[in-house]
This record gives structure tokens, C-alpha cells and sequence, in this order.
């Protein structure tokens, strides 16, 4: 059995199996036919994503956003469920098998959704990913490297939860933590398109202060994005702004222009609104012990944010990567749910299937039925959203894992 933390998000898709991480642009696109190819770098099969799957090629990541005419990019949660998320989960999840894998061995993914999301949408990757899949890999030298996947189990998280996880919980998945399990804990998770903020009172998941906010690091981008095409009459795509919001400078058509006052104006600006959103949405959890920064816009948004928190907001490390704080807390607690288990029973063989044409695939996306949209910025959610078995084994956690006091 192989077990992986995996999150999609509209930013970055971030995946690892506790030994080694994968982070690249959440984008797609077609694969078209490079008369040449040259790359001087020495690179691997996590370099060079060109990939077939269900008889359609694509780029992926980066080699989408250099080399693919057409180019998928996403903000929208429905289109990244449905169209994103079985290409680009069967593309991580074939690059960390290894080689010399058994055919079809069962593979047990823990992934999460955005809190508003979470309650209307959490099934589908289940019934999106379970089962058997067969990825093509196409090497930049015209050789190919077929992966026979077959998805075992999916267990989804309320995505802010894996921050929490990942502080709690050793590389074994056995909390060490113990100080932090037994407080109050706030978490703000500041994502490419959402911000999401839940609170955890001694592992148990308080849904009354849990929300989902339009806030994301997008916002900032789009912003900055509409003054760069009013002074430069360029239209930047968000997915390219990261290094240049990073530095505040971006060279365009030869010539550089810093942008640094504005990329300030902005963040300050955001940092106030996901300030506020605080104080609103906790202001009945005035004993929280510890409030979590994390996702990769808290390492823009840190220094503009952090002083407007009342409370203890716990240090961000600079030697850390935010955006793999959840899915490093996703593979800590696949650890827990099975990696002390029993050997999984082998995969049943893959059912015979007929081919599938292209027109066919394409038609099943345009009939498909989508969700409803979970997401209503700034209204309370009404049920629980993390499901009856994580709570029991969350809870199961804390019964067993923390000493008595």
C-alpha cells in the first residue's frame, strides 16, 4: 500500500508521501508537437509533465504555461473539480510511484477541500479518483513511461486542518505536540483564492467559527494585474505575478517598472480585510490560546497582518514553505489512519472497458450535472463538515494520544 498527501489548489498543486514533496502550478493544457527540444538543465520526470490520460494529452504546470497554445487556469471551485483535479491528481499520484511498484498497488490519499466547499463537494473526489487509472508519461527524448494506478481509498480534510495536523504530529503520524492538542486553536489559512478560518478546541472541530472568505492572495494579484494594464496596457495573467509581486519590480517589453508601493497598498488593504474578518467571525472565542498563519499568501500578507491580530499569533518560519503546511499535515494523518494498519488486500483487476473517443469524453463533462456551489462569502454554514469517521478518529486521537491533565 502506498499512502500520499495531495492538495489542488487553484495556485499550486502540492503533493508528498512524507519523503519527498512535489509543489507546481495548478495549470493544464494541450500538448502540442515541439519540433525541438533543447534544456540544458538535468531534469526529471517531476520536470517534464506531458501526460496522457483518458486518450487526451496535456502539459502540466510549467511546461504548460512555456509550451501549450491553449492554457487552463482556474478560480472557479466547480471548474476545478471538474475539469482539474483527475488530471492533475492522476499525474501526482503516478510520479510518486515507484518503479519497480507492483501493478495496481493500492493507493490511500488524504486531500482536502476550502471549509465552504467542503460540505457539497467532498464525495466527488471519491467517486472522481477511486478505482483504476492508467497514466502515460511522455518523455522530452519521445520515450513514454505507462503507470497502472489504482486508487484504493480518498479521506478528505477541511483543508486548515492539515496546518493544525502538521504541528501536532510527528513524521509517524503520533502526536508530540501535546501542549498545542490540549488548547484552543485558530487557524487562518490564506490560500490563491480563498482564505479559510476554523478553530480547533482540544482536536474537536468548532463549526460556529469555521468559514470560508473570498479573500485570497488573488485579490491582491488582480488589483495589481488592472493598474499594470492601465500603466502598460499589458494584460498580466495572475498565475505569472508571483516572482514579480514578490520582488515589486516586473520587466516588461525590455524595460522594468517597480510596482513595490502599490503591491503594499494592496496587501495592507487585504491584510485589514482578513483582519476584520477575524474579529467578526471569532468574537466569541475570545480564549483562544494560539492563532496558525498559514498558506502561501500568509508569507506575503505576514508582516501587513500580523500586527493587526489581537492575541498570540504563533511565529511564521522563513526557512519553511507555508503552501506545504497542509498537505505535509494530510500525509501525517494518512500515517495515522493507516499506516500502523494491516497490508491492503491487492487490487481487484481493472474492469474491460471499451475505448473511449474524445468527442465522448468531452461530451460527459458538458452533460455532467455540477454541484451547487458551497461557498457563501461571509454567511454561517449550517451543518458539521468534516464527516462521522474523522471525527470519531480525531477524537479517538485525543483520548489516546494526550495525558491526562
Amino acid at each position: 500500500m502506498e499512502i500520499l498527501g495531495i492538495d489542488i489548489g487553484f495556485g499550486f498543486t502540492k503533493a508528498t508521501n512524507g519523503k519527498e514533496t512535489l509543489i507546481f502550478k495548478s495549470l493544464f493544457g494541450d500538448a502540442t508537437d515541439l519540433q525541438f527540444w533543447m534544456d540544458f538543465g538535468e531534469h526529471s520526470l517531476k520536470d517534464f509533465f506531458h501526460v496522457t490520460i483518458d486518450g487526451k494529452s496535456y502539459f502540466i504546470g510549467d511546461l504548460a504555461e512555456q509550451q501549450s497554445t491553449v492554457l487552463n487556469f482556474t478560480l472557479d471551485q466547480e471548474k476545478l473539480i471538474s475539469e482539474f483535479v483527475k488530471i492533475l491528481e492522476l499525474t501526482v499520484t503516478g510520479t510518486f510511484l515507484k518503479k519497480d511498484a507492483p501493478i495496481n498497488v493500492p493507493i490511500n490519499i488524504v486531500s482536502g477541500l476550502p471549509i465552504g466547499y467542503f460540505k457539497q463537494n467532498h464525495q466527488r473526489f471519491n467517486e472522481i479518483l477511486t478505482g483504476h487509472h492508467k497514466v502515460t508519461y511522455h518523455k522530452h527524448d519521445g520515450s513514454q513511461l505507462v503507470k497502472e494506478i489504482y486508487i484504493n481509498k480518498i479521506r478528505m480534510l477541511p483543508q486548515p486542518i492539515g496546518s493544525i495536523l502538521n504541528i501536532l504530529m510527528d513524521d509517524n503520524g503520533k502526536i508530540i505536540n501535546t501542549d498545542l492538542a490540549k488548547q484552543k486553536v485558530g487557524v487562518v489559512d490564506i490560500g490563491f483564492r480563498t482564505t479559510d478560518f476554523t478553530i480547533m478546541d482540544r482536536l474537536r472541530y468548532i463549526d460556529r467559527s469555521s468559514r470560508t472568505m473570498d479573500t485570497g492572495i488573488s485579490k491582491a494579484f488582480s488589483v495589481i494585474s488592472n493598474k499594470l494594464r492601465e500603466k502598460c496596457g499589458v494584460n498580466v495573467e495572475l498565475y505569472r505575478l508571483y516572482r514579480a509581486a514578490e520582488a515589486g519590480a516586473i520587466k516588461m517589453k525590455g524595460h522594468g517598472l517597480n510596482f513595490s508601493k502599490i503591491r503594499d497598498q494592496v496587501y495592507a488593504q487585504l491584510a485589514g480585510t482578513i483582519a476584520n474578518d477575524i474579529d467578526r467571525l471569532w468574537a466569541e472565542d475570545w480564549d483562544i490560546d494560539t492563532i496558525i498563519l498559514t498558506g502561501g499568501g500568509c508569507m506575503d500578507l505576514a508582516q501587513y497582518l500580523q500586527p493587526l491580530i489581537a492575541g498570540n499569533v504563533r511565529p511564521i518560519m522563513n526557512d519553511v514553505d507555508a503552501r506545504l503546511n497542509n498537505v505535509q499535515g494530510y500525509i501525517k494523518y494518512a500515517k495515522y489512519i493507516w499506516g500502523e494498519s494491516a497490508p491492503e488486500p491487492p487490487a481487484p483487476p481493472p474492469p474491460e472497458l471499451e475505448p473511449i473517443e474524445e468527442e465522448a469524453v468531452e461530451d460527459a463533462l458538458i452533460e455532467a450535472q455540477p454541484a451547487e456551489d458551497g461557498l457563501v462569502e461571509k454567511q454561517p454554514l449550517d451543518d458539521a463538515l468534516v464527516d462521522n469517521d474523522t471525527l470519531e478518529e480525531i477524537e479517538e486521537l485525543v483520548e489516546e494520544k494526550l495525558p491526562d491533565e
